[in-house]
């Protein structure tokens, strides 16, 4: 009987693009048979930034209903899979924030042993999403974690061309998460719901 897998899957986003990818990696997951929890980096930007922007603030009403992560998620999970848009090269200090309310967790080894994978947004190509994933893996590395990323594992990798994680270039809001992206998700979901169960299984 194959293990049941638990997967966390934690991100931030401001205009909705992270949300899009989050859910397409949550549907795809819970198709594979894990246990999905869907939560996200608590909002720190002051209402008129939010207000200012109505892109951000329809973003804001429409996840007002998706839980906001606790440690708990993390420490449940088999696998997390973190997601933030990329922030001068680096991930959102939303996200930032709630990993490093983590330090408990990492002294008592609750964080170690794990799947972790990441995935990202920019507003340009080459904005920064190599090194906002690559940001996100230098803090599995201290959690002990296993970094399970799509590589070019899949034929379709050889189209969006990050075996990294996930990624997607909105383009200001004028490049909708499309079929590439959502595919790539759907790839990453994958691989580390696989990965996870055999890990819990004992096969790797």
């Amino acid at each position: 009987m194959s293990e049941n897998v638990k997967l966390s899957v934690i991100y931030y986003s401001s205009t909705g693009v992270g949300y899009e990818i989050a859910r397409e990696i949550v549907e795809t997951a819970e198709k594979e048979g894990a246990e999905v929890r869907l939560r996200k980096a608590a909002e720190l930007a002051p209402a008129a930034a939010i207000e200012s922007n109505p892109a951000w603030a329809a973003n804001v009403e429409a996840t007002k209903d998706v839980p906001e992560a606790t440690a708990d998620d993390v420490v449940w999970a088999d696998a997390v899979i973190f997601g933030s848009p990329t922030r001068y090269g680096n991930i959102a200090s939303q996200l930032k924030q709630f990993i490093d309310t983590l330090g408990p967790q990492w002294a008592q080894g609750q964080l170690a042993d794990k799947v972790y994978s990441g995935f990202t947004s920019s507003a340009t190509a080459h904005g920064g999403q190599e090194s906002t994933l690559l940001a996100l893996s230098n803090t599995f590395y201290h959690f002990g974690g296993i970094i399970v990323p799509p590589g070019y594992t899949d034929g379709s990798k050889f189209v969006d061309g990050n075996p990294y994680g996930t990624s997607h270039v909105d383009a200001q809001g004028n490049n909708p998460v499309d079929e590439t992206t959502r595919t790539a998700a759907q790839v990453q979901a994958k691989r580390v719901v696989r990965v996870a169960r055999a890990l819990k299984a004992g096969d790797l």
